[in-house]
C-alpha cells in the first residue's frame, strides 16, 4: 500500500488556494482533504505532545474513508529541545495522545525528525537509542538531516529494531543528506520539504519560506524510481509533501501519484485553479469532472 498525501492541514494561506475562500457553514479542512489523500502527517503534535482527546476527534472526522492513515511527528521535546534529558512524564504525555489513533488503526507511522544540527555522535546516539525505546510501541521512523548518519551500521542498526528511515528531499549542501530509497522497517517512508537553497539555512527566514517551493513534474519524476524500490521493500509506504506554503504541498502530492500510475486523480477546484499549469498537463482534474474518485 502506498499512501501520498501532505504535512499538516491547518495553514492560513490555503484558504482560497486549497481551500474555499468562502466556505459553507460546518466546512472542516481535515475531512475535506481526506477525500482527496488517504494520509495526512500531523503537524501539531511536534509543538506540543497533544491529548487523547484531540486524536479521538480526528479519527471520527475522517471515518468515512478507510484507507486513510494518519502519521504523526513526534514532540520536539525528543528531537530538538534537548538541552535536557526528557523523563517519563513526557513519555507518557506522547503515548496518552497518540494511542487513540493507534487503537482505531489510524495511525500509520511516527516521525522523529532531527535536524541538521544532530549530527553522528556517541551522545546523539544514545539519545537516539533512548529515544527508541521509549517509543518502541509505535511503528516509528526516523528523520536525519546530516551526512554523517548516511552509513550502512546506522541502517542496519534500525533495522535490527523494526525501526524506519525517512527518505528526505531537501536542498543539498555540503554534509546534507541526500535523496535515498533505504527501507529498515515495515513501514517506508518519503518526505520532500522542497528544495528552496536560499532560505533553507537563513536564520532569518520563516517557516513558510523555507517551504515556499514548488516542484515541476520533472523533479518529481526523479523520486519514481525511489518510491518504487521503497514500496517493493516495504508494507506500507508513506510519501508526504511537506512544501507547504499557498498549497503547493497538495499539488505536488497530486502529481506524484498521477505520475506513479493512478488513472483518476481529482484534486479540490480551488488547488486545481490555482495550479492549472501544471495539474492540468498530467490529466489532474478538479473534483466532478470525473464521476469518481479512485484509489
Amino acid at each position: 500500500m502506498i499512501r501520498f498525501g501532505v504535512a499538516g492541514w491547518d495553514y492560513k494561506d490555503w484558504w482560497g488556494s486549497v481551500y474555499p475562500l468562502a466556505p459553507q457553514r460546518g466546512f472542516d479542512p481535515l475531512a475535506y482533504l481526506a477525500r482527496y489523500y488517504d494520509t495526512i502527517e500531523i503537524n501539531s503534535t511536534f509543538y506540543g505532545a497533544g491529548s487523547a482527546r484531540t486524536s479521538i476527534n480526528w479519527t471520527h472526522r475522517v471515518r468515512g474513508h478507510p484507507q486513510f492513515r494518519f502519521t504523526a511527528k513526534l514532540w520536539k521535546r525528543f528531537t530538538h529541545d534537548r538541552g535536557e534529558p526528557w523523563n517519563s512524564d513526557d513519555v507518557s504525555q506522547v503515548h496518552a495522545a497518540l494511542e487513540p489513533l493507534a487503537a482505531e488503526g489510524r495511525l500509520g507511522c511516527v516521525v522523529a525528525q532531527f535536524p541538521w544540527s544532530f549530527k553522528r555522535a556517541p551522545e546523539n546516539e544514545d539519545w537516539l537509542g533512548d529515544l527508541i525505546r521509549a517509543f518502541f510501541d509505535f511503528p516509528l521512523a526516523i528523520e536525519v538531516r546530516h551526512s554523517s548518519w548516511n552509513d550502512s551500521s546506522f541502517y542496519a542498526a534500525l533495522s535490527e529494531q523494526g525501526v524506519g528511515i525517512v527518505n528526505i528531499d531537501q536542498p543539498v549542501f555540503r554534509h546534507s543528506i541526500k535523496p535515498g530509497a533505504t527501507v529498515t522497517a515495515p513501514t517506508g517512508y518519503v518526505r520532500l520539504h522542497g528544495r528552496n537553497f536560499d532560505n533553507w539555512f537563513r536564520e532569518e527566514a520563516q517557516s513558510h519560506e523555507r517551504y515556499d517551493y514548488l516542484y515541476t513534474a520533472e523533479e518529481l519524476t526523479g523520486w519514481l524510481v525511489r518510491i518504487r524500490s521503497i514500496a517493493s521493500q516495504a508494507r506500507d509506504t508513506y510519501v508526504v509533501t511537506n512544501n507547504h506554503y499557498l498549497g503547493k504541498a497538495p499539488a505536488n502530492a497530486a502529481m506524484l501519484r498521477k505520475l506513479y500510475g493512478a488513472v483518476d486523480v481529482e484534486v479540490p477546484p480551488d488547488l486545481e485553479r490555482e495550479y492549472h499549469d501544471i495539474l492540468a498537463p498530467l490529466g489532474i482534474r478538479p473534483e466532478g469532472a470525473s464521476e469518481q474518485l479512485s484509489w
